[in-house]
This record gives structure tokens, C-alpha cells and sequence, in this order.
């Protein structure tokens, strides 16, 4: 496949109710990726209640997946990209829905959107809540090799959406990596 067919495969499956898309959207399970340098692990950990806004994202696809997908009690791994090595580093909870991102609204933001009004909200955000690590995070390199992960989003290449779904299976095979 093309360098970025497969996140846009995800989209017209969606549409037409492929089965690999629609069973890992209703799992509610969640990758969500964040550079440590702008929003760490560390950050959310030290956050009050363990809890942030999903602020930033500026992708329609991300987007529409936190918006029509995306519910309280969802499960979610946070992945560090742009890291060394880039790692699940744990696990996290949906505890708001999709709400309008109010930084897209703010001239002084790095996430900014002239076209973004409170009226007419073009971006949305969601709240998650930290849940346990990953002792050690789970590197990339060992998700590559990972049996039943060939499939995963985030291993295709080319796919570098900011908010991905996990099918149940995936899901399964990670935990198994990183028992508590």
C-alpha cells in the first residue's frame, strides 16, 4: 500500500463498515501519541488528578475518531513518538467526551485555528486520566516484532495520526507484553 493509503484505508472502511475497523472503533481502545517534549507520561502523572485535556489535535481523521468514536471508559495507550526510543508508556482512561478545543480559539496558542470559533468549533479535545505504566515502556522496535501486531495502525507505514484505534486483539497481545 501507498505511504499514506492505509490511515485513509481506515477512513472509507470505516464508511463502509469493514469489519477490522468497526469491531477495533467499538472496543474502545485508543492509541494516542504525544512528543515528551511537548506533553510527557511524566506530565500526566504529575497532573491534578492524574488528569489532562487531549488538546491539539489538528488532524480531521484524529478528530472525527474522538468525536463520533471516542467514550468515557475507553481505554487508551499513551505512546511517546519523536522519543528514543519511542514507547507505550502506559495506560490511560477517556473520563470526558469530545468537547470544543478551546486553545484553537487562542491567538497566543501554538494550536491556533483563525477558522476555529466558539460557534463554529472545528477542533475537538478530550479529557483522559492516567491509569498504570508500562514497567519498562514498551518500545516500538518490540512492537515490530511482535507476533498478531502486523496489523496495528501504528506499525503501518506512513499512518501518523495522533489518535488511532485498537482492535481488542491488539489490545490482548500488549498487556501480555507488560502484565502489571
Amino acid at each position: 500500500m501507498g505511504r499514506w493509503r492505509i490511515c485513509y484505508a481506515v477512513v472509507w472502511a470505516q464508511q463502509t463498515s469493514k469489519p477490522l475497523v468497526r469491531d477495533s472503533l467499538m472496543a474502545g481502545i485508543w492509541l494516542l501519541k504525544s512528543e515528551p517534549s511537548v506533553f510527557s507520561w511524566e506530565d500526566l502523572k504529575a497532573a491534578p488528578q492524574q488528569t489532562t485535556c487531549w488538546e491539539g489535535v489538528r488532524n480531521y481523521q484524529a478528530r472525527n475518531f474522538m468525536r463520533d468514536h471516542m467514550q468515557v471508559g475507553d481505554r487508551v495507550l499513551f505512546y511517546h513518538s519523536n522519543a528514543n526510543p519511542p514507547a507505550i508508556m502506559g495506560i490511560a482512561e477517556v473520563v470526558r467526551p469530545a468537547y470544543p478545543d478551546h486553545f484553537a480559539w487562542n491567538p497566543d496558542s501554538p494550536y491556533f485555528d483563525p477558522k476555529s470559533t466558539p460557534d463554529n468549533p472545528r477542533w475537538l479535545m478530550v479529557d483522559i486520566q492516567y491509569r498504570r505504566d508500562f514497567l519498562p515502556p514498551l518500545p516500538l522496535s518490540e512492537l515490530r516484532q511482535t507476533r498478531g501486531l502486523e496489523g496495528m495502525l501504528l506499525l503501518q507505514k506512513g499512518c501518523r495520526l495522533s489518535v488511532q484505534p485498537v482492535t481488542e486483539s491488539e489490545w490482548q497481545i500488549i498487556l501480555s507484553l507488560r502484565s502489571p
